[in-house]
């Protein structure tokens, strides 16, 4: 594997119209930790929470800007269709399937994708997700679960699964992420692909679905961002700009976002970021209070006492 070669899933970052229902809903219900509430660094008015594993580890991330004041988005092809959470095994699914009739949470139980099980559900204000099994996966390790979460830690969310993107322009979009991205497909159903990379299973996933019957997809809360895929060093993520250049695809240039290195380009309708491993989240807060304070980042420090005086404060210590 070469030292630019994706390694799987990094995150992906989705809106909300409340961080604080978003946050009680990822912290109390689904047992994932919050390991870091910031600002949206592009916009200091609004939150950025990250929602992981007991220690913040690649991969493991699902990542939400506030937007309160946008409208509702709307579902469709062309779009991030759905994020996906890794449990270990058959018998977890099962748990939080009982989990969410008692907590009513919408959802579609039970049924099989691609030979594993999944359990697709949905937040109050309407984004997708599903819960994929871990049993008999091989691939990209997973992180580790929330020790003083309310679910077992046998049974509790402890990564990223596949990724579901949805477009009208199927094989165009495959191409690229087998030809830029080097992703490869490994199985095929009607109109769905199952393509992965690195060390490939359910960290390492793309679901690809085509659709091009249904209107498109409208950006706004209750819809997916971006996804990144994971990169190992700074040195990687150079080499990926280089890529994008030789291949003229626009993009971002690199952007330090303090806890990770990032790169965004936009294949069609679809934001796809590469990021690094590190640095992560475990440096600039003790383990025992991740998430509890409002973190910023060196270059947003001086501006603190504005922030914390613009923003609505919302209590998430333990």
């Amino acid at each position: 594997m070469t030292n630019n070669q994706l390694l799987g899933i990094h995150h992906v970052t989705a809106m909300t119209d409340d961080a604080e229902r978003n946050y009680k809903f990822f912290t109390e219900v689904l047992g994932m930790r919050l390991v870091k509430k910031t600002v949206n660094q592009d916009d200091i008015y609004t939150y950025h929470t990250f929602f992981a594993d007991d220690e913040g580890s690649p991969g493991t991330d699902m990542t939400f800007f506030d937007f309160p004041n946008n409208p509702k988005g709307a579902a469709g092809t062309n779009s991030i269709s759905r994020a996906a959470f890794r449990v270990p095994n058959d018998e977890a699914l099962a748990y939080y399937e009982q989990r969410f009739n008692e907590y009513g949470v919408k959802h579609e139980g039970i049924q099989s994708l691609f030979g594993k099980k999944v359990l697709p559900f949905e937040e109050a204000d309407g984004q997708s997700y599903q819960l994929v099994s871990d049993e008999n996966n091989k691939g990209v390790a997973p992180g580790k679960p929330w020790k003083n979460g309310p679910v077992p830690t046998d049974k509790a969310i402890y990564g990223l699964g596949p990724i579901e993107i949805t477009v009208s322009y199927f094989e165009d979009f495959k191409k690229i992420l087998e030809q830029i991205y080097g992703m490869k497909e490994i199985a095929s159903e009607d109109n769905v692909a199952l393509l992965e990379v690195g060390e490939g299973g359910n960290g390492g996933q793309v679901i690809l679905r085509k659709d091009t019957e249904t209107p498109a997809a409208r950006q706004g809360y209750g819809e997916v961002h971006h996804v990144s895929f994971r990169l190992p060093d700074h040195e990687a993520i150079e080499q990926w700009l280089e890529k994008y250049q030789s291949a003229g695809i626009g993009n971002s240039g690199l952007v330090d976002r303090f806890y990770f290195e990032a790169l965004y380009a936009r294949i069609g309708h679809i934001l796809i970021e590469v990021s690094t491993d590190g640095p992560g989240f475990m440096g600039d807060e003790p383990y025992e209070t991740l998430g509890e304070s409002l973190a910023l980042p060196p270059f947003l420090e001086k501006q603190r006492e504005y922030i914390e005086s613009e923003i609505r404060p919302f209590n998430t210590k333990r």
